[in-house]
């Protein structure tokens, strides 16, 4: 059973930072490529970054770059979201997704992240 379990997510002020975590499980997390995705209320859901299975390539959307890193533990099966000087715009519910080896899509439950100005 393929398990995507979000973590980190809160209220902070505008210009803190925040970590988020996916544990994930029931899948070759080590295979697979990891992204974490983003839907404020009354809009879609859009990309925030990428990690590839292959290596250290990594993709951002360009309203997180420079401000996002994504990363990865595979010896955990954890994918990480590390978000600095947040800005009011980067409030939203954010999901884990996972792309296993096999072009299957899983996706996370999701959490919140409030940025006040």
């Amino acid at each position: 059973q393929v398990q995507l379990v979000e973590s980190g997510g809160g209220s902070v002020q505008a210009g803190d930072s925040l970590r988020l975590s996916c544990a994930a499980s029931g899948f070759t997390f080590s295979r697979s490529a990891m992204s974490w995705y983003r839907q404020a209320p009354g809009q879609e859901r859009e990309f925030v970054a990428s990690s590839f299975s292959a290596g250290a390539s990594t993709n951002y959307a360009d309203s997180v770059k420079g401000r996002f890193t994504i990363s990865r533990d595979n010896a955990k099966n954890t994918v990480y979201l590390q978000m600095n000087s947040l800005k009011p715009e980067d409030t939203a519910a954010y999901y884990c997704n996972a792309q296993d080896e096999r072009d299957r899509d899983y996706w996370g439950q999701g959490t919140q992240v409030t940025v006040s100005s």
